[in-house]
């Protein structure tokens, strides 16, 4: 048996494999709303056999965007087309799962495809929120300093969106605490520079994550897994570090989190990453191990071998993939043959093209 297509239990929900699709901007919404596009893009990769399917970065408010074309969850509205994508999800097999997130100073921004800059707020843009305000680049709005009646509301935010997350049939929350959107700017000393409980020493920097974490758990139902994706590193002098990583993966596991989503970067524009296949899989491997929590392992997975010896070896519990799956919806079952596993299921409308 390929130990990939093995089953993971993650308190009462079960995925069907080890392969997630991990959350992926589409910038194809409109005040927030899903349509017909996410349920293609997220059923399609339900439909070719992934365990887990992510929604991508879904805003918990209007100023969480990282553009204003961002998928949300602000509001009651958006919940029956988010019902129905979760609801399709689930009918093929795989668990439907939401990233909720607030982009923090990366916010207001043109979508990739329109260049890089700014979106003012005469054209629909706005003034995003950060910990301290400090620019991320010169391409970037200088955010405001959020105050405490601000970090108030955004721990109410990401309590109301797990609730409508909930009522819209999903059974997996992921909080997005990485690639230098807002609770990652508080993680890390390069961009938090408070002087009050939120800033400065490292219990005060993870304060806003850990409260957000209590606020949602209090809400997300106990049998029902709670992950937290993060940047194990900002690959810069003086930032955030694998140490730290570790540090925050222990306390999490204590207030209810069930995986750590092992990610990196995206903080410090200055930011010197070393790429290359499997990367950043040290970072889940040795938070797997020195924090005693289930793992995800993420970045230029490309390849079944590669996804299965993760899993083989130990290194991680589950194996996100985003670009592949962009190229493959339907690696999963192209996996399951080329490691000659047979007893994956396909749907029945496929069949015929099942190699045997």
């Amino acid at each position: 048996m390929a130990h990939l297509f093995s089953p993971l239990e993650l308190r009462k929900v079960t995925l069907r494999n080890r392969i997630a699709v991990s959350p992926m901007c589409e910038y194809s919404s409109q005040d927030g709303f899903a349509n017909d596009w996410h349920l293609v893009h997220l059923g399609s990769r339900a439909v070719g056999g992934a365990g887990l399917v992510l929604t991508e970065a879904t805003a918990v408010s209007p100023e969480g965007r990282i553009s204003p074309q961002d998928l949300g969850i602000w509001k009651d509205e958006h919940i029956p087309m988010l019902q129905r994508i979760a609801s399709f999800i689930a009918a093929q097999g795989a668990v439907p799962g939401m990233q909720l997130a607030h982009a923090g100073r990366k916010g207001s921004t043109l979508r990739p495809w329109e260049g890089s800059g700014k979106v003012l707020p005469e054209a629909e843009g706005w003034i995003p929120v950060a910990p301290s305000a400090i620019v991320f680049n010169e391409h970037y709005p200088l955010p405001d300093a959020l105050t405490e009646e601000g970090i108030r509301k955004v721990k109410d935010d990401f309590k109301a969106a797990a609730q409508r997350a909930f009522r819209a049939g999903f059974h997996v929350i992921e909080i997005h605490a990485a690639h230098g959107y807002l609770l990652h700017n508080f993680l890390s000393p390069l961009s938090n520079q408070r002087t009050d409980n939120y800033g400065g020493t490292f219990e005060n920097r993870i304060r806003l994550l850990v409260e957000t974490v209590e606020t949602v758990r209090s809400v997300w139902p106990e049998d029902y897994p709670l992950l937290v994706r993060i940047s194990a590193t900002d690959w810069a002098d003086g930032g955030w570090n694998l140490e730290e990583s570790i540090q925050l993966a222990a306390m999490l596991k204590m207030k209810g989190v069930d995986l750590i989503d092992c990610s990196s970067g995206g903080l410090a524009a200055h930011q010197k990453i070393k790429t290359g296949p499997l990367y950043q899989t040290p970072f889940a491997e040795e938070i797997r191990k020195e924090a005693d929590i289930a793992t995800g392992a993420v970045g230029m997975i490309t390849t079944p071998a590669e996804a299965e010896s993760i899993i083989t070896e130990g290194r991680a519990d589950i194996v996100l993939l985003a670009r592949e799956m962009l190229r493959d919806p339907y690696f999963p079952l192209r996996a399951a043959h080329e490691l000659g596993y047979n007893d994956v299921k396909w749907p029945v409308q496929y069949e015929r093209a099942k190699r045997r």
